[in-house]
């Protein structure tokens, strides 16, 4: 005769069945958190660092009252630019990562003041042409279609090639006027990344970003990439490769003092400090090239720690882009450095690391980690600074404007200037 349920709970094996539930799900929320353990702890030694940082992130303090986007429109609408250079220097500049634009995708950014369409034809080409149809201005970035090599305007389907920009089909019309035909920008891809030629006087490119040998062939892997948007003109970026005497006083506290300034110098952290030797030149061979010897340690109570030397040769290459080559006791690679102007005042700041396979994930993640927090340092200087266009040096600044006449080859003519502030950071 069968048990009632009364009778079972009330057997010895009640008690037992009870105690078995408990110990499953005890064994399963176990097994949840080891696994949500073993997941963090696999993505913090094998997979690369990607960290973005918006405008009012960085550099800007709260009040406790205000946001922190209104702090920033706020300096920026009092803060005195500064007798600037023109906004826009000649050059090539980063777009988009490589991995970012798969084929037959279409991507719509603005970037040096132009709105631009681009897009990966069925080649596995990229290309870049204006963003806005010369028919009647619809925006081919969104909603655009890739038909072939060529991008299709989602408004009234005109079909415009990618090399040129020539209209190559209009649906409803058998005959196509010579003059249609949209904006094609110069554009290159190489070391996994789609770089845009940009020049005042239309003049077709006179150089090429490096080709970085190790990262085409794969002896170099990707390990991520730090972003940043920074409030300043773009020249004052690329001038800290020249101006050597600020290392020793904004970039010798520890790491882990932060970037926020207000910290960052506190008798806390003289315990442990960055040293720095920098020097920068113009090469004379390649005009459009500065190159940057950097070495770097840390040191303890006095004590140099071996392990931490790095030493560095970055070729700063055209007004936006910085080839930093590394190595250290674990391996060697590169930081694709990277500012490409948005807007006047308002640039875009990308770090990207590859790294031989000696370096492990997680010491690369640190010395990735470690830039951004050095460059956070320097854009709440940037953020809040004025540009002086006759500063007051001393003898041992002279690499400063050594750098300048160096940068000023970057403009023409016709480089745009800043005719008017922006009233706000709303871009």
């Amino acid at each position: 005769m069968l048990l009632k349920l009364h009778d079972f709970s009330h057997s010895v094996w009640g008690p037992l069945f009870a105690t078995m539930v408990q110990n499953f799900w005890l064994t399963c929320v176990c097994f949840l958190l080891f696994a949500y353990f073993m997941l963090k702890l696999g993505k913090l030694f094998f997979t690369p660092l990607e960290m973005e940082r918006k405008l009012h992130e960085i550099g800007y303090l709260s009040d406790g009252r205000r946001s922190l986007k209104d702090i920033a429109n706020e300096i920026q609408k009092r803060r005195k630019c500064g007798d600037i250079p023109p906004v826009y220097p000649n050059g090539w500049f980063h777009v988009l990562a490589s991995r970012e634009l798969a084929v037959g995708d279409v991507k719509y950014i603005s970037v040096l003041g132009e709105q631009l369409a681009v897009f990966r034809g069925t080649n596995g080409v990229a290309y870049i042409v204006n963003a806005y149809c010369p028919h009647l201005g619809a925006n081919l970035g969104i909603g655009g279609q890739v038909v072939g090599n060529c991008i299709q305007c989602p408004f009234h389907g005109w079909v415009y090639r990618g090399e040129d920009g020539k209209c190559v089909k209009i649906p409803y019309s058998e005959k196509i006027p010579d003059f249609a035909q949209t904006k094609a920008w110069p554009c290159i891809e190489k070391n996994s990344t789609i770089y845009i030629w940009y020049h005042a006087e239309g003049i077709e490119p006179t150089w090429t970003p490096d080709d970085i040998e190790e990262i085409e062939n794969g002896t170099w892997t990707y390990r991520g990439y730090t972003q940043h948007t920074i409030n300043a003109h773009i020249e004052e970026i690329p001038e800290n490769g020249s101006d050597i005497s600020h290392l020793d006083h904004l970039h010798s506290s520890p790491i882990i003092s932060g970037s926020d300034l207000r910290y960052s110098f506190s008798n806390w952290w003289q315990f442990a400090k960055h040293n720095w030797f920098a020097k920068w030149n113009p090469l004379d061979d390649e005009k459009h090239v500065g190159c940057l010897k950097l070495s770097h340690t840390i040191s303890v109570l006095g004590y140099v720690i071996p392990f931490t030397a790095l030493h560095m040769t970055a070729r700063q290459t055209g007004p936006g882009l910085v080839f930093m080559k590394w190595s250290c006791v674990f391996g060697d690679g590169i930081f694709l450095h990277s500012v490409t102007p948005k807007e006047p005042l308002l640039q875009c700041m990308r770090h990207s690391l590859y790294a031989s396979w000696t370096v492990p994930t997680i010491v690369a993640k640190i010395l990735l980690y470690g830039e951004a927090m050095q460059v956070e340092r320097d854009i709440m200087i940037w953020n809040h600074k004025t540009f002086v266009s006759k500063p007051l040096l001393v003898k041992e600044d002279r690499l400063i404007n050594k750098h300048r006449r160096w940068y000023s080859q970057f403009f023409s003519e016709n480089s745009p200037r800043l005719l008017m502030k922006k009233e706000t950071l709303d871009w």
